[in-house]
């Protein structure tokens, strides 16, 4: 089995993972592009437009990518 990992960028894509409770993966973006994984931060708790609540934790949505992993077969 391999291990893909979809980009959550729009609300609906946050409100599933919401809802769903899932592992969100939180990506330091530099000069605009993934670099390090900065966090295994958790479900979602709470999003705007400019920012994503995830385990306590406030990220800014233009600086950092947040992903979920999904299962391929």
């Amino acid at each position: 089995m391999n291990t893909a990992y979809k980009i959550l960028t729009s609300d609906a894509d946050l409100f599933a993972a919401a809802l769903a409770q899932v592992q969100v993966y939180v990506v330091q973006l530099v000069d605009g592009k993934p670099h390090v994984i900065a966090d295994y931060a958790g479900p979602v708790q709470k999003w705007t437009a400019d920012y994503i609540l995830l385990a306590g934790m406030t990220y800014r949505r233009d600086e950092f990518e947040f992903r979920v992993r999904v299962n391929k077969k």
